[in-house]
């Protein structure tokens, strides 16, 4: 995160979005890959190399689309909220 927006100088220094946006795209990058190898495991009964060879490089081409959006939608969600730590110091 940089620590200032680019268009309207609101500071994010204090925005983290933790480990949350890894979540949601592990769930989802899960169902859609899991699904599509089920798939096609039914529908065709291919050798296991050729479920490595689309299932591997699927999987990190929709984590990898998924990462940047999903840390954004989890910010803006924080901002929208008004969510903070809960921090008593």
């Amino acid at each position: 995160m940089s620590p200032r927006c680019e268009a309207c100088g609101f500071d994010l220094a204090r925005a983290d979005s933790g480990d949350g946006p890894a979540v949601f795209v592990i769930l989802v990058a899960g169902l859609l890959v899991a699904f599509g190898a089920l798939f096609t495991e039914i529908a065709f009964a291919p050798p296991v190399w050729v479920h490595l060879m689309v299932w591997l490089p699927a999987t990190l081409i929709v984590v990898l689309a998924l990462l940047r959006p999903m840390k954004g939608l989890m910010l803006a969600a924080q901002f929208k909220n008004k969510a903070s730590e809960a921090r008593h110091d």
